[in-house]
């Protein structure tokens, strides 16, 4: 683990990691942020499509300066450390990422990943040593910052269909580890014999594997024996609020029907929660 100087919710961050298994939800907004504290998880991760949504553009689609205001809205909503989903580093070249990993080290975060999908069709990853030169730069920077921020390598191989993603991922994250990544992620992997074998070939260091509606079946449980450290679930809870939001407004529109708002939350419950806040 990093010898860097660590804050008290960095210290906080890596113990995380040590040991063990944590889930690591994604909220897209203060309240959420604020609810997820008040219902004990230890830590929060910001979710880039969350927001993206929240804000009516795409998953990727957010400028660099708005997201790092978003990531700090997120670290001054809640005491607990958070985690920052920074994309590529909103650069393609080790220099710019490791400026812009400098930037997103100020907000505060406890932790930040760096993946190496490009944005480009014809070029889904970058190359495999400029990726990984990518996250040596990200590397440096936060070691130069004493920050002790935890940083995350991520291949998109699943994200961007790979014809290969299983050996791509295997290949790709073992060159992140080496290149001075904390965690490994490889978001899409659902087969558990497949987990386990990337849990192996970084091991010691610590897998994060998320979890979202294409592999929901998979359990805390399950992935804690797998030898997984964090479980994120991305967008999914944006996406799981935002299923209900459109199941009924369509249902308003199209029956005249208001009966799915029945299942809305309370407000005096949020009120109440948000007073201890204010």
């Amino acid at each position: 683990m990093s010898s860097a100087q660590q804050t008290p919710l960095t210290a906080k961050f890596w113990a995380m990691h040590e040991s063990g298994c944590f889930v690591l939800p994604n909220p897209w907004d203060i309240g959420t942020a604020i609810y997820l504290e008040d219902l004990g998880f230890e830590a929060p991760a910001t979710t880039s499509a969350g927001f993206a949504f929240s804000r009516g553009k795409r998953d990727g689609a957010v400028p660099r300066d708005e997201m790092l205001a978003h990531i700090r809205e997120i670290v001054d909503a809640t005491s607990l450390p958070v985690n920052a989903d920074f994309l590529g580093g909103y650069a393609d070249d080790p220099e710019g990422v490791a400026a812009n990993v400098r930037l997103c080290v100020a907000t505060g975060v406890a932790g930040l990943s760096v993946e190496d999908n490009t944005g480009r069709t014809d070029t889904p990853l970058y190359e495999k040593k400029l990726a990984s030169d990518r996250i040596r730069a990200a590397r440096s920077a936060i070691d130069a910052s004493g920050s002790g921020v935890l940083l995350t390598g991520r291949c998109e191989a699943w994200l961007v269909h790979d014809p290969d993603p299983f050996r791509t991922v295997l290949d790709r994250l073992a060159a992140y580890a080496e290149a001075g990544a904390d965690c490994l992620y490889a978001p899409g992997v659902s087969n558990t014999d497949e987990i386990s074998q990337i849990v192996k070939i970084v091991a010691p260091k610590p897998v994060n594997v998320l979890v979202s509606g294409f592999n929901h079946q998979l359990s805390l449980s399950q992935l804690a024996d797998l030898g997984v450290r964090r479980i994120s679930v991305g967008s999914g809870l944006a996406l799981a609020a935002w299923g209900t939001f459109l199941r009924a407004a369509q249902d308003i529109k199209t029956n005249g029907t208001f009966k799915l708002l029945a299942n809305g939350a309370k407000t005096g419950d949020l009120n109440e929660l948000f007073q201890e806040k204010s």
